[in-house]
């Protein structure tokens, strides 16, 4: 399978992070063409500043390989990770990420900083950008848009 299927898988949880109305990113860890680990931010559905789409996923695919090394995996993401979820993919020891749309406002692999491959760290990882991002970006764009619509009808 390629970075177009598991982007694809990565969608799905987003949308299931839509559909509970909260931000839809979704994330899938990746290793020898089977998913380890899934995920979809459920910040707003559980209260918990700490749960990103990608921190589900790489906790439920420690759990999966039991161990807390996830060397040869790669995380598929639909969105540009912030500088808490790069950190954990470094420390993580994932081998690469994919994401689908850049985040100019928090992303922290390649946007506004890049933890991933800074090579003062001790593990860096590879990096490909920009699978389906228009697909990507336009569930968050049509997401914030409904809730902005949702706030002025409201207000």
């Amino acid at each position: 399978m390629d970075d177009d299927h598991w982007m694809s898988e990565a969608l799905k949880e987003a949308q299931k992070a839509e559909a509970l109305g909260d931000v839809p990113v979704g994330a899938v860890v990746v290793k020898d063409d089977r998913a380890l680990g899934r995920g979809y931010n459920r910040r707003e559905i559980d209260g918990d500043p700490l749960a990103h789409a990608e921190l589900i996923a790489l906790r439920q695919a420690s759990e999966t390989v039991e161990g807390w090394r996830l060397d040869g995996c790669t995380l598929y993401v639909t969105l540009e990770p912030c500088a808490m979820c790069a950190g954990a993919l470094v420390n993580s020891r994932v081998d690469a990420l994919v994401f689908g749309a850049r985040d100019p406002k928090a992303g922290f692999c390649g946007s506004l900083g890049n933890l991933a491959t800074d090579e003062r760290l001790n593990h860096r990882l590879s990096v490909r950008e920009g699978i389906r991002s228009d697909e990507c970006g336009a569930i968050l764009k049509r997401f914030f848009k409904q809730l902005r619509t949702a706030r002025k009808t409201a207000g």
